[in-house]
């Protein structure tokens, strides 16, 4: 007699299949809302509100895309989004790689409790923290300014790039560093020199992340800034939107234009992104 042999569910929900469909899944989930925004940007204005509902533009046109940059300033936008996220990436890695040197490597007293803190400050949902940001910025007199945002993202993206680096600086073997020291480098120089490239795939992960979180941010960017000159690209996005209107294909082609440096900056450090992602995974 022939043994029936059958597939435990245990064996199913660990094997292939369910990997192909949690993957198809997530491709859909974020490639689908993409592609929506990109075929709407495509679109006149007769085009997107006839029905039956067509998904695919059936005559392109990229009016809209002139029409984004002719009705508002968007390269003004982009331009005010890339600084202050150039510099508050910047900024952040900075601080985040001496606070996680410091953690990894320094025998602190309080160093549970430090990571304590640093986890429980990441979770802080923002809008409790714009009041007293805004009453820091304004008696500072930063507002209106790009330190106003700066500052501001710095903060926000120092926890998660802190806590992501010390994994990858724990790694790094202390004689290494021992070595660089005995030749002549000062700590800080060991650091810079030895550690920081060798955990560069962290570094560039870190990086990544706070740039798209200062790239994207709207609440503070609309709290702190009213001058129209450093409006930043989400909050600029807004005012394409009439009293009585909302001209979608417009809207769309800017949030194009928005989500091409972006896009851009992941592909060109894709190997570094996804290795750092992986390694910080299991080291962590």
């Amino acid at each position: 007699m022939t043994a029936v042999t059958s597939r435990s569910p245990v064996s199913f929900l660990s094997g292939k299949p369910l990997r192909l469909i949690a993957a198809a899944i997530l491709l859909v989930n974020g490639m689908f809302p993409a592609l929506w925004i990109l075929f709407t940007s495509l679109k006149t204005e007769s085009e997107l509100t006839r029905t039956p509902i067509s998904w695919f533009p059936h005559e392109p046109t990229f009016a809209n895309y002139m029409r984004a940059f002719s009705d508002q300033p968007l390269h003004l936008f982009l331009f005010n989004s890339f600084m202050v996220a150039l510099l508050s990436t910047a900024l952040t890695l900075f601080v985040s790689v001496l606070a996680a040197y410091a953690l990894a490597r320094l025998e602190l007293r309080f160093r549970g409790l430090i990571l304590s803190v640093i986890v429980a400050v990441s979770t802080f949902p923002l809008v409790t923290l714009l009041v007293p940001l805004f009453e820091i910025m304004r008696s500072l007199g930063f507002l209106n300014t790009w330190v106003a945002l700066v500052l501001p993202y710095t903060v926000l993206s120092l926890p998660i790039c802190t806590l992501m680096l010390i994994s990858f600086f724990e790694a790094i073997p202390r004689d290494l560093e021992n070595a660089a020291m005995i030749d002549g480098c000062t700590r800080i120089g060991a650091l810079f020199k030895v550690v920081v490239p060798l955990c560069a795939p962290g570094v560039f992960t870190a990086g990544i992340l706070a740039f798209v979180n200062a790239w994207d941010e709207f609440l503070l960017a609309l709290s702190f800034n009213s001058n129209p000159s450093l409006r930043t690209l989400p909050v600029g996005i807004q005012l394409y939107q009439g009293e009585f209107a909302f001209p979608w294909p417009v809207i769309s082609a800017a949030l194009v234009v928005g989500i091409v440096p972006v896009a851009i900056l992941i592909v060109i450090f894709q190997e570094r992104v996804v290795s750092g992602l992986t390694a910080g995974g299991i080291k962590g």
